[in-house]
């Protein structure tokens, strides 16, 4: 059986200096989180004149942004026709283009900083099984060029070995501005670049209560209790019961990853030419992607739960990759491991302000690019450098039937399985 382990990590440890920062009297601005989205605000804030502490509970980055799929695609989880019928044309199309703006972005990062992690705009393309994804994935191309002057290339049966090396799809949509790097490189140069502008990371430090007071929060963690001008909360998926109302309109999930052992490049190209990013067009979707070694990564779920065995998701896996690709048979999965997602109700990200303390969470598995985009934003917002952003601008959902267990996950399993069975 695979190792239990995520595979990026082992493959690149965190630098041991980063997180050892001692825990400060006071801060200007205290980040609990040090997923992309804490780190990215601590880079703008800091870079800005500000004191910034970032905490986490556990390990320096160790939730879900230093071991994902490392995707870097645009769009949102909810669809640009969707999100342009529930805000209006000029705010749903504000949403989604700063989805391509979050790319450009990681692009400059990784630039800017010098931060050598992989990082390709190779592309990325949705998948399909079906005649009538080939047609709905036309209808989605060309409202996109006509509403949002946007363009997605639209690929059928007879082309799809351009794209990839299965039987098992019919039709795909491209995006060429897509791309993928290697997430632990990413996380932990952006931690070394928060550093180097002067901002704190301390890890295994567990917030256990924030109290306003006159000049700011008294913010007590299991290291001890720093006094902070501002609080920013960037935990998505990880998000606890510290701020109940936060908490009530982000529900985890879980995301569940393998990869093969090394494949070579003449197979993997045959695989997955061109090095795009790809994902099956289903709720339940799959993501796929070579790693710069040349593994195959797949990723997905059979359930929505967080804590499914290690051990049973490598099976299951194990043989969706065989669907697609026979010729992997023999092939031999590394690492089998997991991170949570953090989904809206609405599916679209989210800033805002409760009591004063800033969030920026729910990127309903597009943390990579639009995590980084909005600890960006965020910190705009807080130093006055932005007068406004469109994720600050919409309403943050919550349900009556949801408190603090997310009770209702079998349920919505269920469904999701009935609509990709008879979709």
């Amino acid at each position: 059986m695979p190792r239990t382990v995520p595979f990026w990590t082992e493959d690149f440890p965190k630098p041991t200096a980063l997180g050892t920062d001692d825990l400060p009297h006071r801060t200007d601005v205290a980040i609990i989180g040090s997923g992309v989205t804490g780190l990215a605000a601590a880079r703008r804030l800091a870079r800005a004149g500000a004191a910034v502490t970032v905490l986490d509970s556990g390990p320096l980055s160790g939730g879900a942004s230093s071991i994902s799929g490392g995707m870097t695609t645009t769009g949102l989880k909810a669809s640009a026709p969707e999100v342009v019928a529930r805000y209006g044309k000029e705010r749903g199309l504000a949403l989604w283009h700063a989805s391509h703006r979050a790319v450009d972005l990681i692009e400059e990062i990784v630039r800017d900083d010098s931060i050598e992690c992989d990082f390709s705009r190779s592309g990325g393309a949705g998948l399909g099984t079906r005649d009538r994804d080939l047609r709905r994935f036309q209808e989605s191309a060309k409202w996109l060029r006509d509403h949002a002057d946007y363009r997605m290339r639209v690929v059928g049966p007879s082309d799809m070995r351009t794209v990839v090396g299965s039987d098992q799809f019919v039709a795909a949509y491209i995006d060429d501005r897509s791309g993928g790097l290697h997430p632990a490189k990413f996380t932990y140069g952006l931690a070394a670049s928060v550093s180097r502008s002067g901002g704190l990371l301390v890890e295994r430090a567990e917030v256990t209560s924030i109290d306003r007071h006159a000049s700011g929060y008294r913010v007590a963690t299991t290291k001890g209790a720093l006094s902070a001008g501002a609080v920013l909360v960037a935990t998505n998926g990880y998000t606890g019961p510290l701020l109940p109302q936060i908490r009530r309109g982000i529900v985890p999930i879980g995301s569940y990853i393998v990869v093969t052992e090394r494949l070579g490049r003449e197979l993997a190209e045959r695989l997955i030419p061109s090095n795009r990013m790809l994902w099956t067009s289903r709720r339940f979707l799959n993501y796929f992607r070579r790693t710069p070694d040349e593994r195959l990564l797949m990723g997905g779920r059979q359930s929505l739960r967080t804590d499914l065995d290690l051990e049973e998701s490598a099976r299951r896996l194990g043989k969706t990759i065989v669907d697609f690709f026979p010729d992997l048979a023999g092939v031999s999965l590394t690492h089998s491991w997991s991170g949570r997602l953090g989904v809206t109700f609405d599916l679209v990200p989210h800033i805002g302000r409760l009591e004063g303390i800033w969030y920026a969470l729910g990127y309903s598995g597009h943390g990579m690019p639009l995590g980084t985009y909005l600890g960006n934003e965020v910190a705009g917002l807080m130093t006055g450098e932005l007068e406004g952003s469109p994720f600050a601008d919409i309403p943050y959902p919550t349900r009556w039937y949801y408190r603090q267990r997310p009770w209702f996950l079998p349920l919505a399993t269920w469904w999701y399985r009935l609509v990709d069975r008879i979709g």
